[in-house]
Formats: structure tokens, sequence, C-alpha cells
């Protein structure tokens, strides 16, 4: 059985939420946006949201790897989305 898509409201509220002070943050989320917006489940949006709660610095560091996620954010719907927000343009 297929996951449940996020509903276009949601969607648009989940963008809002992932804006951030930092450029290189912004450019990993945009292309993500680009790549799975249409396609986003509810899950991925969970996983989503939880890396939005880090700071900026924090983010950056799970985006290019320089760190993994521990403790809370060890969860498979966060590792799933930063998986493919890693993924090269």
């Amino acid at each position: 059985m297929s996951e449940p898509l996020l509903d276009e409201r949601s969607l648009s509220k989940l963008r809002w939420r992932c804006r951030r002070g930092l450029l290189e943050n912004d450019l990993f989320i945009e292309r993500f946006f680009a790549r799975h917006a249409s396609t986003l489940t509810v899950r991925q949006a969970e996983g989503l949201q939880a890396l939005m709660d880090l700071s900026d610095n924090d983010l950056l560091d799970l985006l290019l790897a320089r760190r993994e996620p521990e403790g809370e954010l060890n969860r498979p719907e966060v590792r799933d989305v930063l998986l493919q927000m890693r993924q090269p343009a």
C-alpha cells in the first residue's frame, strides 16, 4: 500500500516553514522541493519538519554529511529525507 501524499495546503505551509536564513540551506531545500514536491508523502514531510527544528548550522552539517542524525533525529523518515536532500544536482 502506498503512503498518503501531502495535500497542497500542507505542502504550501511546509515550504513556508522551510525558509532558512542561510543561503546554502535554502539551495538544498529548494532543490529538494523542485524534485520531490509533487510526490512528497506525509511521512517525508514529518522528517523534513524535524530537520527544520535544527539551527541553520546544525542543518548544514547534516546536509553536507559532516554529521549524521542522532538521538531524536535518528528516525527512518528523517534519514530518508536527508538522503534525498543530499543527492547532487
